[in-house]
């Protein structure tokens, strides 16, 4: 593997912290020239200097996905700078578990474009040297809250994020470039610092969305035990709405 990504240049999003920060090292781990992009400045230098640290190649270009101009900057300046864009890992995200009518108009706002828009976004901007290329991979870092709908606001971006991908995947299909789908449940991350379930950490995720890059597929769930959960609520979504009104 690291010999098919020595080199390739790697946009992750949503990189301070979390899975992209863990996305980011893996990927440099594995020789790529790694671009970390996010809005909380000294977060993002602190992990480009943990990744040179070991000798690899990394570099933080603070951004607002869900600026389209600021978007704009980060592509150009990565074009600039390496000539090509070979990865766009779709990371950036936010939620929290409240009621939505309880969320104010703002918020919801923020969730929407953070969530879903800044990766679409994201993607119209770097998919045209894709396209040119015939040449990359998009990745995009969904929910399995995108399968069982458990919050109006968080699962909504995440049902529409997911539909975005899918149907992406099937027009690019024969153009060189790959759409894939990273389905985590719960991971420990900050956004999910006040669960006391079991979680495995960040790193699992990096290490499917890195494997995604050489080996594409439609959608991994991980942690795998949310599989059989997902099928489950498929086939039988009155037992979701049953453990959901005894909440």
């Amino acid at each position: 593997m690291s010999s098919a990504l020595n080199n390739s240049v790697v946009i992750v999003t949503g990189a301070s912290s979390g899975i992209g920060a863990a996305t980011a090292r893996e990927f440099a781990r594995h020789g790529a020239q790694v671009i970390l992009a996010a809005r909380r400045v000294e977060e993002l230098a602190i992990q480009v200097q943990t990744i040179t640290d070991k000798g690899y190649n990394a570099l933080a270009i603070p951004t607002d996905i869900t600026d389209a101009t600021q978007v704009t900057q980060l592509v150009e300046q990565t074009l600039a700078q390496f000539g090509r864009i070979d990865v766009l890992v779709n990371n950036a995200g936010i939620g929290r578990i409240r009621p939505f009518f309880k969320e104010s108009e703002e918020y919801n706002n923020q969730v929407i474009d953070v969530n879903l828009r800044g990766a679409m976004l994201m993607t119209r901007v770097i998919l045209p040297g894709m396209l040119e290329r015939h040449h990359g991979a998009i990745i995009s870092v969904a929910s399995v809250a995108g399968h069982i709908a458990l919050n109006a606001l968080y699962s909504g971006t995440k049902f529409g994020l997911r539909g975005f991908s899918l149907s992406l995947r099937r027009d690019l299909l024969r153009r060189g470039i790959s759409v894939s789908l990273v389905s985590p449940g719960y991971i420990k991350t900050d956004m999910n610092k006040g669960s006391h379930l079991p979680m495995p950490g960040p790193d699992l995720i990096a290490r499917t969305i890195v494997n995604l890059a050489v080996k594409p597929r439609r959608e991994v769930i991980v942690p795998g035990y949310y599989s059989p959960l997902v099928g489950i609520a498929n086939t039988f979504p009155w037992l979701v709405d049953l453990a959901m009104s005894r909440r």
